[in-house]
């Protein structure tokens, strides 16, 4: 389904996004980036709940980062669907260079503001526009289309669709994300904020 679209905006189509579950550094507010964190415990449970969430919600194709928390976060909700899944090294989270491993912080809505990158990072602009193309393959598959990947890279994406950027999403719950509708600018979003099981 090629559809042309302006540079760094998203394919008009909609589309299934979930955030992997949960790490333990997510628990402890630490800044994972490129470092290959796997799922907890409560991160393997909230992606098997936001797979039978997804049943019946006719997803066809399934596209993640090659990252572990997020190929298994795919992994498990491809094999309740009984789907295929493809990697795409452009759905990677943000490479936060030498704050990888550290607390998040202030430094961290300056890197998405585009004041600051800390050394040897990855620009936020840079990330938005990797992610971006990342994105436009995954909707070039079949839909519906389920994309699992990353916070930072989604705050990236959600500054494509015309959404307010630094909004935290919670691990492993599925947002359902449609184009706007006559002729508006800003995408919609409907979670299905069940998926996660208690604390």
């Amino acid at each position: 389904m090629s559809t042309i679209v302006a540079e760094g905006a998203l394919t008009p189509v909609a589309f299934w996004f979930l955030r992997h579950g949960e790490t333990d550094w997510n628990a402890r507010f630490l800044s994972q980036g490129n470092v290959d964190v796997p799922l907890n415990a409560r991160g393997i449970a909230q992606a098997r709940a936001a797979a039978e969430l997804l049943k019946g919600r006719g997803i066809v194709s399934i596209v993640h980062s090659p990252l572990g928390r997020a190929r298994d976060t795919a992994a498990i909700v491809a094999e309740a669907l009984g789907l295929d899944m493809a990697a795409d090294d452009d759905l990677r989270e943000a490479a936060f260079g030498v704050n990888e491993g550290q607390p998040m912080g202030a430094w961290f809505a300056d890197w998405v503001e585009g004041r600051f990158t800390p050394e040897g990072g990855e620009p936020f602009a840079a990330l938005r526009a990797r992610a971006v193309a990342g994105m436009n393959r995954a909707l070039d598959r079949p839909p519906a289309v389920l994309v699992v990947a990353h916070g930072a890279l989604w705050r990236a994406v959600r500054g494509a669709l015309g959404l307010e950027i630094n909004v935290r999403t919670p691990n492993a719950m599925p947002l359902y994300v449609e184009p706007p509708a006559d002729g508006g600018s800003a995408w919609r979003l409907t979670a299905l904020a069940e998926a996660a099981p208690p604390a």
